[in-house]
């Protein structure tokens, strides 16, 4: 039901009109003239106004003005008769809604009222969506705001630096880490200062390419470099950024870094309490070294004493074995230490490994040959001279030789014919593999994993525990590797691989190297 207002000074055709929109379901107020019409607009606020354009007094265009003064969404239908056109376009003009010609029928009006309704529906829903688009407007804007403020307070407090720039590379942010890191105040950076002012050379180089690049983005990774701050201190920092990238249009930059001078001084503490108790153990372990040697010095010379006292040769030669045999653990001992804790570069040079692996045998034969040893020879044929460190090779192959008789002299278990093997081979990507196998006490699998710990002997009071330690130091500084498998009663197998060079002019050599046709395939 629609409320309507009519303003007409004809009274018969005021209440026709009347009737008739009554009949069809309207809500109908009646006016004689413009004045009354405007005090009853005021009291009920019809949706619709129906005004004869010519009355006395006021007009029907006056009317029509000073409702869109007052309710500019109201629609005002004007009746007009056929001599005044000219007017009812001017009402048009002054926004009414439509107009009829007397005389009209009632299904004219009709029709005119339903235009009207459909204006009137057409603005309530407008205003509606309006309500409504404001409401979501004024819930996102809040939204916006307080993503904004939350990652505005995020760069505030993060623990990183964080730098971003525009396309040209000027800085746009600066948070206080990057103050605090760098020197520089916020104010003097921002909108001041560009990345190449900031960063070294090589990482602005970086993102100078990247924004220069076809491609829409690209990532600078982790990395670990040097700034400088605005009191000239080179902090060591790690370093990482990005392209921004807004509707595949590069639209700046930004650069995360991480001060490292706290964990760089937390690392040179700790390195400095990982040597103290390196040389607390070392300390404790030589002591326990020298210790055993003492005992045996001191076991020596007291048969030396009584021997000399009762003119007793066998004991005689007896203590001066114990005597040397000390004397040779102290220079065992002495040597190791060395290798151990001084830093070495190989010694390229031509060599012969076979000819190196020979030399080794050669010095163990007697030793093993009084215990019953078998010690063979399987050298590689193949292996020519090549640019390696022949020192390494003898050093770490007599140490595994030596260890393989041992393991065979010191067996508790059952007898049987005994056997160390030094074998050679060739390998691919440049490698020769030395292994020493033998077939003597064994190791458990607690023992193979101490094996490489420092002071760690299965000889008891015979070793120092430092030459495994030193084969695995030599052969990590000839870039190779070493493995052990060991069944305890079975046996051991120490497999050494070493690389050697094919480029490199032996010092002190006549040439260079010469490699054998099995190693040139």
């Amino acid at each position: 039901m629609t409320s309507i207002l009519v303003i007409d000074d004809e009274p018969d055709l005021l209440r026709v009109l009347a009737r008739t929109l009554k009949t069809d379901g309207h809500e109908v107020a009646t006016e004689l003239n413009g004045p009354d019409g405007l005090l009853a607009f005021e009291s009920h606020r019809p949706a619709i106004v129906i005004t004869d354009i010519k009355m006395p007094g006021m007009s029907g265009i006056d009317v029509l003005r000073r409702i869109k003064e007052r309710a500019p969404d109201a629609e005002v239908i004007i009746i007009t008769g056929h001599g005044d056109m000219d007017t009812a376009v001017e009402a048009l003009h002054f926004g009414a809604s439509d107009f009829v010609t007397k005389p009209f029928r009632s299904e004219t009006l009709a029709i005119a009222i339903r235009r009207a309704e459909e204006k009137i529906d057409i603005k309530r829903r407008l205003r509606e969506y309006t309500l409504d688009l404001e409401g979501k407007v004024a819930a996102a804007t809040a939204e916006l705001r307080r993503r904004s403020n939350f990652l505005s307070n995020l760069i505030r407090s993060s623990n990183d630096g964080i730098v971003a720039t525009d396309e040209n590379l000027t800085v746009v942010i600066f948070n206080p880490e990057a103050e605090r890191i760098l020197g520089y105040r916020q104010e003097d950076v921002v909108q001041r200062r560009r990345l190449s002012e900031l960063l070294p050379p090589e990482m602005v180089e970086f993102f100078h390419t990247a924004m220069q690049d076809a491609c829409t983005g690209r990532e600078c990774p982790w990395t670990e470099t040097i700034i400088t701050s605005l009191g000239g201190d080179r902090i060591p920092v790690r370093l990482s950024g990005s392209i921004l990238v807004e509707k595949d249009r590069k639209s700046g930059t930004v650069v995360f870094f991480q001060d490292l001078r706290q964990i760089r001084r937390l690392q040179r503490e700790l390195v400095h309490s990982e040597r103290l108790a390196a040389v607390g153990q070392t300390v404790a372990g030589l002591a326990h070294g020298i210790k055993n040697i003492l005992h045996g010095l001191k076991g020596g010379s007291y048969l030396v004493d009584v021997g000399i006292a009762k003119k007793d040769d066998q004991r005689l030669r007896k203590g001066w074995e114990m005597i040397k045999r000390a004397i040779e653990r102290t220079s065992n001992l002495v040597m190791d230490l060395l290798s151990y804790s001084k830093e070495r570069e190989p010694q390229y040079e031509q060599c012969a490994p076979n000819e190196v692996a020979g030399e080794v045998c050669d010095l163990m034969r007697e030793r093993a040959q009084q215990g019953g040893i078998d010690l063979r020879r399987e050298f590689d044929p193949a292996i020519g001279r090549v640019v390696m460190d022949p020192q390494t090779i003898h050093t770490t192959l007599l140490n595994l030789v030596s260890n393989a008789v041992d393991a065979c002299l010191f067996d508790d278990g059952p007898p049987k014919p005994y056997r160390v093997v030094v074998r050679t081979a060739c390998e691919p990507d440049r490698i020769i593999r030395f292994e020493v196998i033998d077939n003597g006490a064994g190791m458990s699998d607690e023992v193979q994993a101490r094996l490489f710990a420092s002071f760690f002997s299965t000889k008891g009071q015979g070793g120092t525990g430092l030459g495994l330690l030193v084969t695995r130091k030599l052969v990590q500084e000839h870039s190779g590797t070493i493995a052990v498998q060991s069944a305890l009663g079975e046996g051991t197998t120490v497999v050494m691989r070493l690389p050697y060079r094919e480029d490199v002019t032996p010092r002190g050599g006549n040439g260079p190297a010469q490699i054998s046709e099995s190693d040139r395939s």
